[in-house]
């Protein structure tokens, strides 16, 4: 019982049997002491896929297009929302004139091309963000493993 004590004290201490010669951030295979930062060696390598696709001239690349359409796309959006706005306004001012099933009917017409534009201008934001997810795909699966 005594024998199986001494180890587990020393590895509670922080040195195993065998290794208390080591530094205190060596690699217990080698010996060899652990980067001056104070890093951790691990077998495990862990590889960010989104900043490795982000700092690549391909990625910057493919960002610089998508944000180019990006800024187009919201510019386009500014245009047609001044342009219901401004229909929407003149609908506003016809009311009075007009008898009430007249005006449900141009109501109705309106709210269906608010509501097609909007659904047309999601898609159109969506399909970028498609390009973009599969220009990263592109990208990782040309990568080497």
């Amino acid at each position: 019982m005594r024998r199986a004590f001494i180890p587990l004290v020393m590895m509670l201490a922080g040195a195993a049997p065998g290794l208390a010669q080591q530094g205190p951030l060596a690699d217990p295979q080698t010996n060899t002491p652990a980067p001056a930062r104070g890093g951790v060696i691990s077998p495990v390598l862990t590889i960010d896929s989104e900043r490795l696709f982000r700092d690549s001239a391909f990625g910057q690349r493919v960002s610089r297009e998508i944000e180019a359409q990006s800024e187009e796309l919201a510019a386009e959006n500014r245009e047609i929302e001044a342009a219901l706005e401004a229909e929407e306004r003149e609908l506003t001012e016809k009311r009075s004139q007009l008898k009430p099933a007249q005006f449900r009917l141009l109501a109705d017409a309106f709210d269906e091309k608010v509501q097609r534009t909007r659904a047309e201008q999601a898609a159109k934001n969506r399909a970028l963000s498609e390009a973009l997810d599969l220009e990263r795909e592109r990208f990782l699966a040309a990568a080497p493993e």
